[in-house]
């Protein structure tokens, strides 16, 4: 249901004009699916969400209600400006539908408008929003969605001249991780995101939120006309700023739970390499073909949101931490990396980045770039990188081999091709992921004296002690550590791992 996937309470919703809200429901009474055809479970996603819909009496207001309606048929909107080619533009739209399908909705039309520059009261020109208004009646939409996101004002406009709901790409993306998130801390990101969306986009419902007379003067009003001087505008802004701050204070107690959790690894020195990608590249696949985990796999954007951490067993002894997070995507809102910064700072603590790239997508090239703007925003840029070409089985094997040629060209690497669903090339990836992390551990047999038994600690501290005795001399133990620990104890070896083998001539 719609109102499962809104902010809490205390978030009122959008006002939409009574004629709008009256064609709407018009349109739902004629193509209204039957109660068989929903049992049937034939029905689309945008037909079942038509069925289960909350209708909002108009002045009525409610708590708990989802920021947008659910939005069975839409018209998409691109604007083709100078810095942005004709596929770019293209892109984005096919991106955009994929996006409203994950949310429930169909697409029935799409619109290019070719600008020089964004109009400021209506994105578009007021030329093109009569046509998407004539538009919307002929193909009976329900809302209007822009790839672009738009300033409030804009949409405002927009939704008097159109008379159907207005929507951005923001917003779409929002209620898609509304629906998927799972965990307290990704409810409470994405809440956080909802309202700071929605606070400059208040608007009146009615009566219910009309502006009030008030203060010493009254407006002129006279006796009776003198209001508690604040509007009940002004009283929702306050509930939900009040509402952003203790979310922010929540998100500062996950955050230290978790750089506990990533000061434990580092005592432990635990290399960790953090899964980042675009959205549906196949990062969670590729965490379950590698560790086993079992996260949820699906054909859709977003599907992760929740930080998911396993371990990976290296063929040197080693193990290395595997974290996999919300997927990247273009013009990704600030207000999401803003409200998912601390999940997404996994990335810039890692020792390496696993940069999933779904090889069989026409737009690659475009998602590694996209990806690598959102990793300098959030400071991960200076990580050392892997780039993981993935889904080969899918992809054509010439399109597989420019596209390796175009990395090593920019990047000056090489990249591995592997497929999460056949198993082809994990075997040489997990030797990649043991070349790139730091910390080669190494097996030592040493004779510790009673005065030194720190080295003792920072073997139990540092690695994995397999055998301890003691005698009058001191302590006798096996153990593997990683190299650091290890050339701290060499003194105390019975052999000296890193010693250069002698020359033919030396023996």
């Amino acid at each position: 249901m719609a109102g499962q996937r809104g902010p809490g309470r205390g978030c009122p919703l959008s006002a939409e004009r009574p004629d709008a809200h009256d064609a709407r429901d018009t349109h739902d009474a004629t193509t209204l699916p039957s109660a068989h055809e929903a049992d049937q479970g034939a029905l689309r996603r945008a037909q079942r969400r038509r069925v289960e819909r909350d209708v909002i009496e108009e002045g009525a207001p409610r708590e708990g209600v989802d920021i947008i309606r659910p939005v069975e048929r839409a018209i998409i909107v691109g604007v083709y400006l100078p810095d942005r080619s004709s596929s770019e533009v293209q892109a984005a739209l096919d991106e955009l539908e994929a996006l409203l399908d994950t949310a429930g909705a169909e697409v029935v039309h799409h619109e290019i408008q070719r600008r020089d520059h964004p109009d400021p009261a209506t994105y578009i020109g007021r030329g093109k929003v009569d046509d998407l208004r004539r538009i919307a009646a002929e193909v009976g939409a329900d809302a209007v969605v822009f790839d672009d996101e738009l300033a409030p004002a804009q949409q405002r406009n927009l939704e008097e001249r159109i008379r159907q709901k207005v929507l951005d790409r923001t917003i779409v993306i929002l209620d898609i991780f509304a629906q998927h998130a799972r965990s307290r801390e990704g409810k409470t990101q994405v809440e956080l995101a909802q309202l700071g969306y929605m606070l400059p986009r208040l608007r009146g419902w009615g009566e219910a939120l009309s502006r009030q007379a008030g203060g010493r003067a009254a407006g002129g009003a006279g006796i009776g006309g003198r209001g508690p001087g604040e509007t009940q505008l002004e009283v929702d802004r306050r509930r939900i700023g009040r509402r952003i701050n203790k979310l922010r204070a929540d998100l500062v107690g996950f955050e230290r739970i978790r750089a506990t959790k990533s000061q434990q690894r580092e005592r432990n020195r635990i290399p960790t390499a953090a899964l980042v990608g675009y959205t549906n590249a196949g990062k969670s696949s590729l965490l379950n073909r590698l560790t086993g985990a079992e996260v949820s796999v699906r054909n859709r954007l977003f599907e992760t949101l929740d930080t998911t951490v396993r371990r990976l067993p290296l063929d040197d002894g080693r193990e290395v931490v595997l974290s996999d997070t919300v997927g990247f995507i273009r013009k990704l809102p600030h207000g999401l990396v803003e409200a998912f910064k601390s999940t997404l700072e996994e990335s810039v603590r890692a020792d390496l980045l696993l940069h999933v790239v779904d090889a069989s997508h026409p737009e690659a090239s475009g998602h590694i770039k996209a990806v690598r703007e959102v990793l300098e925003e959030i400071g991960a840029d200076e990580v050392p990188e892997l780039i993981v070409l993935n889904k080969a089985d899918l992809a054509d094997p010439s399109s597989v081999r420019g596209l390796v040629r175009d990395i090593e060209l920019t990047t000056g690497t090489q990249p591995v091709t592997v497929s999460a669903a056949t198993g082809h090339g994990l075997d040489e990836l997990v030797e990649r992921i043991a070349l790139r992390l730091p910390g080669r551990r190494v097996q030592v047999h040493a004779r510790i004296p009673y005065a030194r038994q720190d080295l003792v600690a920072l073997a139990h501290r540092r690695g994995e002690v397999h055998e301890q005795t003691h005698s009058e001399a001191g302590t006798e133990l096996i153990a593997t550590v990683d190299e650091e620990a290890g050339v701290q104890m060499r003194e105390f070896l019975d052999e000296d791992p890193w010693a250069a083998e002698p020359e033919e001539w030396e023996r």
